[in-house]
C-alpha cells in the first residue's frame, strides 16, 4: 500500500473519534420511579336527603313537599348548617297511573308524585350522627347516600408528593450502592400520578363518636408517584 494511501487512512481515523468525543455525553444517570402515600381522615360529608310526597292533584302533594322541606330547612338551621351549604339538587313532579284503568289515549292518572332532594355538606363532621336522626325525623323519606371528603386535599397531597421524592432517593442510593457507585445531583423530576381520592360512601370501618345515626367515616389514600433521575458518580467522588 503507498504512503499517501495509508496517510489517509489514519486522517479519517482521527477525524472520526474527535466527531465521536465532542457530540458523545459520557454522563452516567439512572432513573428511578418514587411512590408515597398519605392517609386521612375526612372532615367533611355531603348528604342527599328529599322529600317525596304523593297526592291526587299535583298542588296538594307540592303542598305537602313544601311542608316537610320547610320543617327540614329550619331544623338544618338549628343544627348550623349554613345556607351556603344547602342546594336544591332535584324537583321532580311526576303523575301516578293506573295502569288497570285504560283509556283511549292511555293510562288514568290517578295521582302526583313530587319530589324535591336537597344537597347537605356537613363541614362538623361529628354532628352528622344527629344530623341524619333529624333529617329522618323532620320528613325525608328519601336518602341517595353519603360520601366523605378531605377539605385541605393540596397540604396532604404535598405530603404525598415529598414521601415519593424521599423514596425515589433511597432506591436510587440502593441500587448505586449495588453496583458500586453513588448518587450525585437530581437531573429531572417529573410528577407521573397524583391520586387525590373522590368522595366515597363510608369507607374502612372508623367509627365516629356522634349522636343519632352509628356513621363509620374512614379514611382516604392520597398518592403521588413521581420519576426522578440523578447522576451516577464514583464513590471517591461522593467522598470527596
Amino acid at each position: 500500500m503507498c504512503t499517501s494511501r495509508i496517510l489517509a487512512i489514519v486522517v479519517m481515523l482521527v477525524f472520526t473519534t474527535e466527531v465521536s468525543g465532542v457530540g458523545g455525553n459520557d454522563k452516567r444517570t439512572i432513573r428511578v420511579t418514587g411512590e408515597g402515600t398519605v392517609s386521612a381522615i375526612p372532615d367533611t360529608a355531603t348528604i342527599h336527603s328529599g322529600v317525596v310526597t304523593q297526592a291526587k292533584t299535583a298542588v296538594e302533594a307540592l303542598e305537602q313537599n313544601k311542608i316537610a322541606l320547610e320543617k327540614m330547612m329550619a331544623d338544618l338551621k338549628r343544627l348550623e348548617i349554613a345556607e351556603k351549604d344547602i342546594q336544591t339538587s332535584r324537583f321532580r313532579v311526576q303523575p301516578i297511573y293506573d295502569r288497570a284503568i285504560q283509556r283511549e289515549w292511555g293510562p288514568t292518572i290517578v295521582g302526583y308524585r313530587v319530589s324535591t332532594y336537597l344537597r347537605i355538606r356537613v363541614r362538623n363532621i361529628k354532628s352528622l350522627g344527629e344530623l341524619l336522626d333529624t333529617l329522618i325525623r323532620s320528613g325525608s323519606n328519601q336518602m341517595s347516600g353519603i360520601s366523605f371528603a378531605v377539605d385541605n386535599k393540596s397540604s396532604i397531597m404535598n405530603k404525598a408528593r415529598a414521601k415519593a421524592v424521599e423514596d425515589a432517593k433511597a432506591r436510587a442510593d440502593l441500587y448505586a450502592k449495588s453496583a458500586g457507585v453513588a448518587v450525585g445531583k437530581v437531573i429531572s423530576i417529573d410528577e407521573q400520578r397524583a391520586v387525590v381520592p373522590r368522595p366515597v360512601f363510608f369507607g374502612r370501618a372508623m367509627e365516629a363518636k356522634t349522636t343519632g345515626v352509628p356513621v363509620a367515616i374512614g379514611e382516604q389514600d392520597f398518592r403521588a408517584t413521581i420519576n426522578m433521575t440523578f447522576e451516577l458518580v464514583d464513590r471517591e467522588s461522593r467522598e470527596e
